[in-house]
């Protein structure tokens, strides 16, 4: 499944904040988070058993992320949802990345899926379950898990809705330290009053907490490789934030007008006098 709250330009000087939890079973191959080769640069995990990803951003400041939903007719052999969430994050920006979606899942080889793509402009869901559907996401809390975005009626939503807005989400930090207590909540013995998944075989598998600021040294990662209830976050800022310099390192070397290598320097040559007329002697 997976669930995700984004808060989409709300917060001062920050457009993109995300919490989102990966629910998987627990034996199933991953990849711990990093920059991964090629270009756009990306910075995300890597299931190992498919090759894709459920959540990652590039360096035009892109975020991708899917969950799982219900679908009733289902091909014989799906292409896996996580491969078409590693090829949005080659797109520039979070339109171009949704209709990419929006013409992968009407092709109908795939399970149901939504995918998320946001950028410091726009933020759109695409919703691929027996209907196909894209919606474009207005500045404000969203949350989304194996429904529709912003669906009432699933327990989990609601009481992340609900932990969420007893707060004053107006910046990055407010947001991301309620986010981390709010997504590291077990749910109690009835399955309620909580976030994280427990079970013997499948369950929530990692946590994500993500800053995508207009400040690129403000950015951040957290990222736990469990139970955020049973494991702690670790910090893979750095990477985020080289990332998202290299769009920035881009476009200096466009604006200097070359590719980025250092121009050999042109031996000076030396300078020689001006030759004197010689005098005859009488």
């Amino acid at each position: 499944m997976c669930i995700l709250a984004i808060l989409y330009r709300v917060a001062r000087g920050t457009p993109i904040l995300v919490a989102a939890n990966r629910e998987e079973r627990f034996d199933r191959p991953t990849q711990y988070p990093k920059i991964q080769s090629g270009f756009p640069r990306v910075v995300c995990g890597i299931d190992r058993q498919a090759g894709g990803t459920w959540l990652g951003v590039n360096q035009y400041g892109l975020f991708c992320a899917v969950t799982n939903r219900r679908k009733l007719r289902l091909p014989l052999e799906p292409r896996s949802r996580g491969t078409l969430c590693r090829e949005l994050l080659d797109f520039r920006t979070a339109r171009d990345a949704a209709n990419y979606a929006a013409k992968e899942l009407a092709t109908g080889a795939y399970a149901g899926a939504n995918y998320i793509c946001a950028d410091a402009r726009h933020a759109m869901v695409v919703h691929g379950g027996d209907r196909l559907r894209v919606v474009e996401l207005s500045s404000g809390l969203h949350v989304i898990s194996r429904g529709d975005v912003d669906a009432y009626g699933d327990e989990r939503e609601e009481f992340v809705r609900r932990m969420l807005e007893l707060h004053t989400l107006d910046s990055a930090v407010t947001f991301l330290a309620v986010a981390s207590r709010v997504f590291s909540r077990k749910m109690d013995q009835a399955g309620r009053r909580g976030v994280v998944l427990t079970g013997s075989e499948f369950g929530t598998v990692s946590s994500t907490l993500l800053s995508l600021p207009r400040k690129i040294q403000q950015a951040m990662y957290q990222y736990a490789p469990g139970p955020p209830c049973d494991c702690a976050y670790d910090d893979l800022s750095a990477l985020l934030r080289q990332v998202l310099s290299a769009e920035r390192s881009r476009k200096c070397r466009e604006a200097n007008g070359h590719d980025g290598k250092t121009p050999s320097k042109s031996r000076a040559r030396p300078k020689v006098a001006a030759s004197q007329p010689v005098k005859k002697k009488k």
